[in-house]
């Protein structure tokens, strides 16, 4: 029998998918399987959600609207307002590629109060995955958007896909980001799952040697709040703390994190699994809000959804094979059912090794080498 809360009662954000269009990137490593059609979420979807989230926000002054696409901003910035207007006491971000960014997104962006983040890999030379529809390099259009940014005041976080995690580009791909002035870097390295099947896994020692080079980056130049070696300093800290203060990752709920695709479906927990069926598991979606409220769809996600039962055996394999469970709390959704073929009970995934074991591994080393 599983236990009786293993799911966050409230989420801490909504994901929000006003288009699937991604204009003009093509980015050769997308999970995104709708990502050259152009469906537009209807105000009437937003609107259902905002009746849920409104209530949440009132006691949750940090309760976030994420807006992730897709592109967001291919949305339109008149139709962009009329799905954000709803909302009511939420904090509102998008998730961009910044080429579409000009004078009037600024303008729209200082409005509406919005925190943006840039998806960028890096110097010009580790962006080579991300090319534009007509197969043209991706970075100078990007970083035209961030220059537009820059110009207007607005500060920004960015995320970055690592495809070759080497530590000798470690120093210069953190310097680059340092040098953009970002607020807050997170580093993905390259996942299989969704649409983007050929990636091979990096080398878990070099991957773990790559972590390493970049917290001594950071430490050398602690300029920009670094996700993953926050994450492990966080964990640390919990550690000896008896986490009393700080709950370890593997004894939280884990957070519903609902994804509201552009048509009022939702995707609990993996928002990488939104747009694909499959025969045995169905489409992963919980249901839709203009049909239920969220807040009965999060409440009843674990009665409604068939596939998060098999996720929970996947967790609790985990726990009973991993020494590392007490920093990663367990595979994801997505990279379990993409990696093993369609299961949700695997253990082990790619992502772990690289992005969770090596991770815990390269900044331990580090830290290691800089105790007094």
């Amino acid at each position: 029998m599983l236990p009786a809360a293993r799911l966050a009662t409230r989420p801490r954000s909504v994901i929000m998918q006003p288009t699937t269009k991604c204009l003009p990137m093509d980015c050769t490593y997308c999970y995104l399987p709708f990502r050259k059609l152009n469906h537009l979420m209807p105000v009437e979807v937003a609107e259902a959600v905002a009746q849920v989230v409104n209530v949440w926000a009132a006691d949750d002054p940090a309760f976030e609207v994420v807006w992730h696409g897709g592109e967001p901003m291919a949305t339109g910035r008149e139709r962009l307002a009329a799905l954000m207007a709803p909302f009511q006491g939420v904090r509102h971000s998008i998730q961009t590629n910044a080429a579409l960014v000009d004078d009037a997104w600024c303008e729209f962006v200082i409005k509406q109060g919005m925190h943006v983040g840039v998806s960028i890999d890096g110097p010009e030379d580790m962006n080579t995955h991300r090319i534009t529809l007509a197969g043209h390099p991706g970075f100078r259009v990007t970083m035209r958007g961030i220059e537009r940014l820059r110009r207007h005041g607005i500060p920004f976080s960015a995320i970055a896909v690592v495809s070759n995690p080497d530590p000798a580009d470690a120093a210069r791909f953190y310097e680059f980001f340092a040098e953009l002035g970002v607020t807050t870097l997170g580093v993905n390295v390259e996942e299989q799952e969704g649409v983007n099947t050929g990636q091979q896994a990096a080398d878990p020692l070099r991957a773990a040697e790559f972590w390493e080079a970049l917290a001594d980056a950071w430490r050398a130049n602690p300029a920009v709040r670094l996700r993953e070696v926050q994450r492990v300093l966080n964990f640390a800290s919990a550690v000896l703390q008896g986490h009393d203060v700080t709950p370890l990752p593997a004894s939280s709920p884990w957070d519903p994190l609902p994804t509201i695709a552009y048509d009022g479906s939702v995707i609990m927990l993996s928002p990488e699994l939104a747009g694909f069926t499959d025969p045995r598991l169905g489409d992963f979606t919980t249901g839709n809000v203009l049909k239920d409220g969220l807040d009965a769809l999060v409440a009843e996600a674990e009665q409604r959804t068939p596939w998060i039962a098999e996720f929970w055996d996947g967790v609790d394999a985990c726990r009973a094979t991993c020494p590392t469970f007490a920093f990663c709390g367990g595979a994801h959704p997505a990279n379990r059912y993409f990696e093993h073929g369609g299961r949700m009970d695997g253990t082990r995934t790619s992502y772990c090794t690289t992005s969770k074991i090596a991770l815990l591994e390269g900044v331990t080393r580090h830290v290691r080498s800089h105790r007094p």
